[in-house]
């Protein structure tokens, strides 16, 4: 997310908002939520705290920010030519994200406060859940395109059923992997998909 315009004084670069984030996520890994602050992410990042209170008001946004920017960069949806590959591929590529100590952190951090926080919620929700939402958008597009799904008729009713399928395929692999710990590798990635496709008779079929 590029940082918002703001006061005149020291030009801000790129470098040291990319860093911010990075010493955010670092932090609140070896931290915890109630032992983070801002003080000690601008240490980390080498800017004055300052520089963080013309971005961001407190830690609340900025670890949004945080996680909102490494989705961003890291969770891709993999153009493998057909929608299973695809669905495939992006489940595993998020759960790889979730083992990394800074995601798992900052991503469980952030759902905790905002079950307490609503302004934290609504922040949470437009500047994560939205945005990747976009991947099950460029899915259904891409497999319509290959002939897999029928043309879209009805915009509403493809904006619900995109929002149902991000909610099953991303709260299947968080719960899995930050609250079950059980992995998720190519095999259940698999047969996942294939529920998501064909529901449950598809798995029964499969045996």
């Amino acid at each position: 997310m590029p940082p918002p315009a703001g006061r005149t004084g020291r030009p801000r670069s790129a470098e040291a908002h990319s860093a911010i984030l990075r010493a955010t996520r670092t932090a609140l890994a070896e931290l915890g939520w109630s032992r983070l602050s801002m003080s000690d992410v601008a240490a980390r990042a080498g800017v004055a705290r300052t520089t963080l209170y013309r971005r961001w008001p407190g830690k609340n946004e900025l670890v949004v920010d945080a996680v909102a920017a490494l989705l961003d960069e890291q969770l891709e949806l993999p153009d493998s030519g057909s929608l299973a590959g695809d669905i495939e591929g992006v489940v595993l590529r998020f759960a790889q994200l979730l083992e990394r100590p800074e995601t798992r952190s900052a991503l469980m951090a952030v759902v905790a406060e905002s079950t307490r926080d609503p302004a934290l919620r609504e922040r949470v929700t437009a500047a994560i859940v939205d945005r990747q939402k976009a991947l099950v958008l460029r899915g259904r597009e891409r497999a319509r395109a290959r002939g897999e799904l029928p043309p879209e008729t009805d915009e509403a009713a493809s904006a619900r059923e995109s929002d149902l399928v991000f909610d099953v395929i991303a709260g299947t692999v968080v719960h899995r992997a930050l609250v079950s710990g059980e992995p998720v590798d190519a095999e259940w990635a698999r047969r996942f998909t294939r529920m998501v496709l064909g529901g449950l008779p598809a798995l029964t079929a499969e045996g």
